[in-house]
């Protein structure tokens, strides 16, 4: 006990490096599976093959961004720049967000059931209210006010705690392009059907542009992160 609290933020501060690379590695990796899952040439057995490749991927992502808010608010808490999370406040922040991840992994085991379908969803809606609520916080911070206290030289907290809010956003987008395909699977599965198909390509495609953007978001939160330039 004594080792973990002598070495609290390192230790945290290595978590938030392995939740941000499985992040950015599991995007990649659904990026190139979905490929697959959209070839026409494959037969819809493999084609969903692909697809359950892709989930199983992706529920590391899915972990590491949610891992990311409560390891930095963490992190944020012991650099002095959320002061309202001393005392319990630590505890209370780190049970909503094990809430929220017991609903994502709840959400991924049950995938293929109208009950996965469902915390998908109510997981989705989470996230409205979570966004807005960090983008509120961090423009108050930029005012020196709110519960972020940012001075000059660590504006990029603030900074961070923005682009991570705008990256939930472009999630939203590609979580709802993920869940729509067990919907569609499922028409296809009765047989083929050229509309079907061809909203899984159009969907897939604008997700693909989502995901450039993405991985810019993501690698620019690093650079705040490690750098601290402001």
């Amino acid at each position: 006990m004594e080792f973990l609290t002598a070495n609290e933020l390192s230790i945290l501060r290595w978590v938030h490096i392995l939740a941000m690379v499985y992040w950015l590695g599991g995007e990649w990796g659904v990026f190139q599976t979905s490929y697959n899952v959209t070839n026409r040439n494959l037969s819809l057995d493999e084609r969903k093959r692909h697809m359950e490749t892709a989930y199983r991927i992706d529920i590391l992502a899915r972990t590491g961004i949610v891992l990311l808010l409560p390891l930095g608010l963490h992190m944020g808490k012991l650099y002095g720049f959320v002061p309202v999370l001393e005392g319990a406040g630590i505890w209370w922040m780190w049970l909503f967000f094990a809430v929220w991840l017991a609903m994502t992994w709840t959400a991924f085991l049950k995938r293929e059931t109208d009950l996965g379908i469902t915390i998908t969803m109510l997981e989705e809606k989470l996230r409205y209210p979570l966004i807005l609520a960090l983008f509120v916080v961090a423009f108050l911070a930029f005012q020196d006010s709110g519960p972020i206290v940012a001075g000059e030289g660590s504006r990029w907290y603030p900074s961070k705690m923005a682009l991570y809010a705008f990256a939930l956003c472009i999630g939203l987008f590609l979580r709802l392009v993920m869940r729509r395909w067990t919907a569609r699977f499922r028409v296809l599965a009765q047989g083929p059907n050229a509309a079907e198909e061809a909203a899984l390509e159009r969907e897939i495609g604008q997700a693909r542009i989502a995901a450039y953007i993405y991985w810019i978001t993501i690698a620019s939160v690093c650079f705040l992160g490690a750098v601290k330039p402001f």
